[in-house]
């Protein structure tokens, strides 16, 4: 979706949302299945999309989600899954600009708001790159690796970005009907966005690939 018709989108999911507000009243806990309900979760994961498309750091772009939408009063916090271990293929090599011999190593993290697990993160980063105490960070405590490398002014480069569930059908603009109501809660799968990118350092450098899945719990806010 291009920048012009994800503004003509939004402009359209908020006049929706404004005409049938007044109508009937918002489930505070769970979204229904109806197509105004739809219509603003896909509005929802375009912004999301559109934020983390427009920033370096993943993780202060989830802190800004969590907060504006009072999922939780605390920052972003990382959960290092220990334990795994995923080794680099021979693309993601070539994409680091590293030798077969190098080290690259693995970090998987959840990152979570409160409760809310918005994001699971498999991470291959080149060590040598960084510097003594960043590794020492990485290797004994499970601070997000957004907020290890910040010192580098680090940008990213994004490789992919999509959404993995639409809560409409593809072209569902050209379609007269709309979907269906229903009085039960919409049935939201876990994984619903994906990014991979490259993080580099300013001269260009590459130092970590990453691939971050973001769940259904970044919908998990209540709406007034």
């Amino acid at each position: 979706m291009n920048f012009n018709r994800r503004s003509a989108f939004v402009t359209f999911a908020f006049f929706l949302f404004a005409q049938s507000a007044a109508a009937e009243p918002l489930n505070q806990d769970r979204w229904q299945d109806n197509f105004t309900a739809r219509v603003e979760i896909l509005a929802l994961l375009e912004t999301l999309n559109a934020d983390l498309l427009s920033h370096d750091s993943a993780t202060l772009t989830l802190d800004h989600w969590c907060s504006d939408h009072q999922l939780a009063s605390a920052k972003i916090i990382a959960n290092l899954v220990r334990g795994s271990e995923k080794e680099p293929t021979e693309e993601q090599r070539q994409l680091l600009g590293v030798s077969p011999s190098e080290q690259v190593r693995y970090r998987r993290v959840r990152l979570s708001c409160g409760d809310h697990v918005l994001s699971e993160a498999d991470n291959w980063y080149v060590p040598s790159r960084l510097t003594p105490e960043m590794n020492k960070i990485l290797d004994t405590t499970d601070t997000s690796f957004g907020r290890v490398v910040r010192p580098l002014h680090f940008q990213r480069h994004t490789l992919s970005a999509k959404l993995l569930w639409s809560p409409l059908p593809r072209n569902w603009e050209m379609i007269a009907r709309v979907p269906e109501q229903h009085e039960s809660a919409l049935a939201i799968p876990h994984a619903v966005l994906e990014h991979r990118a490259v993080l580099t350092l300013p001269n260009g450098t590459p130092f970590s690939q990453v691939v971050e899945t973001y769940t259904s719990e970044v919908l998990d806010f209540h709406r007034r």
